[in-house]
């Protein structure tokens, strides 16, 4: 009787872990700022090294089609925390605008499912925003920059934790100083990107049995764009505290500091890792690395110089792929098979109903994500499927995109006469989006718009084609 009663116990145990096999993991999402496919070296093997990174993927999933929420930083951080691809989300620009109280983050999702919530580094949710925006949105705590033109100095006067200014060493030019705490920096000691990743892993290391999310949402490698008009250092806008190992190579100053910067983030990543492990908790936590949009071209850096966009066509502020296609690597022990790819179709839009579905709490039915935790587990079979993916964005007189399988239509207004300029191009014959095939297939064409047509919500804020005469 008494074996009886041990098998029986075994048995239900092995029922409820296998029920519960990923009950409340404490979760990680680290966002870098600009970075593009080349910038990776497990993307794109070019110069720069990242082996951190580089080992991070070995023991995860690398995803090969997946895309930020929009080609700036504003509306894609809104598309992440809230689920609504940029047709559908409330900030769609780098302009004024916020989120309000009924738009629902990820934090929030998670709340409900007993997690603490954490932000750290750059939150850049829309601008003129309170220095307690995190906190209204679902963030238990945050520490960074609130304002996303303040993230631009990487050597700020303050920085900011639950809505209270820290005040820093630096000293910040007269000449440049301007609302939100932008500026460019003529005394430069605490470099703030160090003390970010230096929070995270703080952060890290007070964890306890209840378990956590951490949105590590870096501020590099962006550049301080004050910093590369006039600016005395010779950095210009690539501000690090020293070249490192780069220091010697005959390189403009700009690709330098870009260098420096990618290699800084690698230790980054290290870092949070081996605190994890010194934790005993990195069999419990997933983890996931991507970047909120396509490579930048400011500052004083050429993208071209390190192959940042690797073989796609574009940069930051395009809705071609190089403007809108990024690394996602995720890591979770044991549930994870390591080093694997994916060509699974994905959005920044799907992180928040993944999460969800892993915390086991209800996803909001406005979302326009799908859970791709079937993929993470090898349960392809399980996977659904988008039927297309949607992009908007309203600067240099507005464009829009959509990807529906191979098809890529993308549409920019180029004048008043002529208010759109179809491209389509079939992306798996031709990812890098040289092949206009728009007159060859105008059904297509036709079907693609009436698609686009619908994923749109009118916002006065910000309109899809705002008049010439207003840009």
């Amino acid at each position: 009787m008494k074996r009886l009663h041990i098998a029986l116990c075994f048995t239900l145990l092995s029922i409820f872990l296998t029920q519960n096999a990923f009950a409340q993991p404490n979760i990680i999402l680290i966002l870098l700022d600009d970075a593009g496919y080349g910038d990776f070296s497990c993307y794109d093997p070019g110069f720069l090294k990242t082996p951190a990174i580089d080992q991070f993927r070995k023991e995860g999933m690398k995803f090969t089609q997946f895309y930020a929420g929009s080609t700036v930083c504003a509306p894609s951080r809104c598309v992440l925390l809230t689920g609504k691809h940029s047709g559908h989300a409330r900030v769609r620009g780098n302009s004024e605008g916020a989120l309000l109280p009924e738009d629902l983050t990820i934090a929030e999702v998670l709340q409900q499912a007993g997690y603490r919530t954490a932000c750290i580094g750059k939150w850049g949710v829309g601008a003129g925003i309170p220095l307690d925006d995190p906190n209204r949105n679902g963030f238990d705590h945050f520490f960074g920059y609130v304002s996303m033109w303040h993230a631009h100095n990487f050597y700020p006067e303050f920085l900011v934790r639950d809505g209270e200014e820290i005040p820093l060493r630096n000293v910040v030019m007269e000449k440049y100083r301007g609302q939100d705490g932008r500026g460019v920096a003529v005394t430069r000691i605490d470099y703030a990107p160090e003390i970010l990743s230096q929070a995270v892993v703080d952060y890290i290391s007070a964890s306890d049995d209840q378990p956590f999310f951490l949105y590590y949402a870096l501020n590099v490698p962006h550049t301080n764009n004050e910093g590369g008009r006039d600016n005395p250092s010779p950095e210009k806008g690539m501000e690090v505290p020293d070249f490192g190992s780069y220091a010697d190579q005959s390189w403009p100053g700009p690709e330098k500091g870009f260098a420096a910067m990618m290699q800084n983030i690698d230790r980054s990543v290290q870092s949070v890792l081996d605190q994890l492990k010194k934790s005993e908790i990195d069999d419990n936590t997933l983890v996931l690395i991507s970047s909120d949009n396509g490579p930048h071209q400011e500052g004083g850096h050429i993208m071209e110089f390190f192959d940042s966009n690797s073989h796609l066509t574009g940069k930051k502020r395009d809705l071609y792929e190089g403007g809108i296609r990024v690394p996602l690597l995720v890591r979770w022990p044991n549930k994870i098979r390591p080093d694997t790819t994916t060509d699974h179709l994905s959005a920044f839009q799907d992180i928040l109903p993944t999460v969800a579905e892993i915390a086991e709490v209800p996803v909001p039915n406005y979302v326009d994500g799908i859970s791709f935790l079937p993929t993470l587990l090898g349960e392809s079979d399980k996977q659904d499927e988008h039927d297309f993916l949607y992009w908007e964005f309203t600067e240099h007189q507005g464009k829009r995109a959509l990807r529906k399988g191979p098809w890529k239509l993308v549409q920019r207004k180029v004048s008043t006469a002529n208010p759109t300029s179809p491209e389509l191009y079939n992306l798996d014959t031709d990812v890098s989006e040289q092949n206009n095939l728009a007159k060859d297939h105008p059904d297509l064409v036709k079907e693609l718009t009436a698609i686009m047509d619908q994923s749109h919500t009118p916002s006065s804020n910000y309109p899809l084609f705002p008049d010439e005469a207003s840009n």
